[in-house]
């Protein structure tokens, strides 16, 4: 069954407005009932809407609720003290853009991550950048399907990078997923898991979304 990584997303540089007013411990407690494998967490402020608070608040909800699900930090990640921070609000793991960094300051950040016990989520768009991921180790890397520079998202992407992972990498298919079907296209690719904002965020009906996703 397809993993899916839920995402708490207010708003964004290509959508626009999504859902600005959202509570992101209620949002949280939506896609746990709903049946979401992980979270994707915003905390970037200018672009996003997100802030570290939400990060926190959720997995202190969490804590003290239960049960709980693993807390992506999802950032523009730049200096290993954002890994800290990112440990500090309850994150699960964190988020290395491979085309946004040069190849010592993703080795820092993968190294802070591993020494305060979190997992890395690689964001690859292009060939080099999957060749520049494994080189680093890489255990766990997503496909962004849209290109940053122009916001164009393709689903092609996926299917043509995801096939190139070596077997014991987990694969995660990003962006422009909207439909059961769509995940039927990058799962056939081999996406061992997607990771959905925009359309989770607007859906009437979340449980009902989430499940064409994972029986896709």
């Amino acid at each position: 069954m397809l993993g899916v990584i839920a995402e708490i997303k207010r708003r964004s540089p290509s959508a626009g407005a999504i859902a600005t007013g959202v509570s992101s411990v209620q949002q949280a407690q939506r896609y746990l009932a709903a049946g979401a494998s992980a979270l994707s967490i915003l905390t970037d402020e200018r672009y996003f809407g997100g802030t570290l608070q939400d990060l926190t608040s959720v997995t202190e909800y969490f804590r003290q609720q239960g049960p709980a699900l693993p807390c992506l930090r999802k950032d523009f990640m730049v200096h290993p003290i954002q890994v800290l921070e990112a440990r500090q609000a309850g994150a699960s793991a964190i988020l290395i853009i491979v085309r946004a960094l040069n190849d010592t300051e993703i080795a820092d950040l993968y190294s802070a991550a591993k020494a305060t016990g979190l997992d890395a989520l690689f964001e690859i768009h292009t060939q080099p950048e999957l060749e520049r991921a494994l080189r680093h180790g890489a255990q766990i890397i997503g496909v962004n399907n849209r290109d940053l520079a122009i916001f164009k998202t393709d689903l092609g992407l996926s299917e043509s990078l995801i096939p190139q992972f070596p077997r014991e990498v987990i694969a995660v298919s990003e962006s422009g997923i909207f439909t059961g079907a769509d995940a039927a296209r990058v799962r056939a690719a081999g996406a061992h898991a997607i990771l959905c904002g925009e359309a989770l965020m607007k859906a009437a009906d979340t449980a009902e979304l989430i499940r064409a996703f994972r029986t896709s």
